[in-house]
């Protein structure tokens, strides 16, 4: 199954050696990571690794996938891996004393035992995860598209920095972002899938931003999943480019402002997850306990294997893959750490 989805670009080659795609993964984190956090004005914080079943903390992602779940002897009970850190961060916040305006982002390691491996889709998952407060008057649209380009900003400027250090990599980012929601994008390409509508817009326009995923849509279908316990359905969206070297739509971040008390309640009934109202998060956040924030997550694999031009993820982040991918993968060039 993990050939059927492997692209292999023909002619590839890696424009860095192994060892100077090292030292260029060490410089591109570190600006990437500097100019996030000032962009958005954020503080580095530590994250849990896993977290108890119980607190209702843990992601969902689409509600299929299942959890790396194991006991800890001293606790004479069971904690899962992390999908993701969404709901932890807006406790976090509340926990560390954050005021409006100002957040918090992370290094996010998970394992996503259930994913299906291809070029940009790895079991070891590694993110920076951010989050920051904000007020009931800022959350709308217009915040969410100022801070989409403000993170975009920050890409465009480490991009900027690798290519003045690595003369031999050419800069190729699109730096305008064009906004578009999933029903637009519906009804512009109502024939091809939600994926092929992702390549259809970002090879027209180089940088998109995918606004409101998660809600069906005219088809009686959502452009994709999303959990119905962080992001706020209508004001959420993922950030893709073209990414030439694989010839199609490349996700860099999927982000969103929060639920508050009401589309929580709402989302939760839409996708027949009520049960979670008594969850201790979920019973904080309808009791108003929490403060609105938005925040989303930004591969730090995904950002090494695009502004790199690797062909594949697992040329930047050492993880496991499927004996036929590797030998694939390397008649074609492409060596997987």
């Amino acid at each position: 199954m993990s050939l059927e989805r492997l692209i292999l670009p023909e002619g590839y080659h890696s424009t860095l050696d192994i060892l100077e795609t090292e030292c260029a993964i060490k410089l591109l984190k570190d600006s990437f990571e500097q100019n996030l956090a000032q962009a958005l004005n954020l503080t580095r914080v530590s994250a849990p690794l896993f977290v108890r079943p119980e607190s209702g903390l843990n992601d969902d992602l689409n509600g299929v996938e299942r959890p790396v779940q194991f006991d800890i002897r001293e606790l004479n009970a069971d904690v899962q891996i992390v999908h993701s850190l969404a709901k932890w961060k807006r406790l976090a916040l509340k926990h560390y004393g954050f005021a409006p305006q100002t957040g918090l982002y992370t290094d996010m390691n998970a394992i996503r035992r259930d994913e299906d491996l291809d070029n940009l889709h790895s079991v070891y998952v590694d993110q920076w995860d951010w989050e920051k407060i904000i007020t009931r008057e800022s959350r709308s649209m217009s915040t969410l598209e100022e801070t989409v380009r403000k993170i975009f900003g920050a890409l465009v400027k480490t991009e900027e920095l690798l290519c003045r250090t690595y003369p031999q990599i050419e800069r190729f980012l699109c730096p305008d972002v064009t906004f578009i929601t999933s029903q637009e994008l519906e009804d512009r390409y109502p024939e091809l899938t939600p994926k092929q509508r992702e390549d259809a817009v970002c090879k027209e326009y180089g940088t998109v931003f995918i606004k409101q995923i998660g809600g069906k849509l005219k088809s009686g279908m959502p452009h994709d999943g999303r959990a119905p316990d962080y992001d706020d359905w209508s004001l959420n969206g993922d950030l893709l480019v073209w990414f030439p070297v694989l010839d199609r739509a490349f996700e860099i971040s999927s982000m969103g402002i929060r639920v508050d008390a009401d589309s929580l309640a709402s989302q939760l009934k839409a996708a027949g997850c009520e049960q979670r109202r008594e969850l201790p998060f979920h019973k904080a956040l309808l009791a108003n306990e929490l403060p609105l924030t938005m925040g989303g997550g930004i591969g730090q694999s995904r950002i090494c294997m695009l502004l790199l031009q690797k062909a594949h993820i697992g040329e930047v982040q050492a993880s496991v893959w499927p004996d036929d991918m590797i030998r694939a993968c390397a008649a074609h060039g492409i060596h997987l750490l």
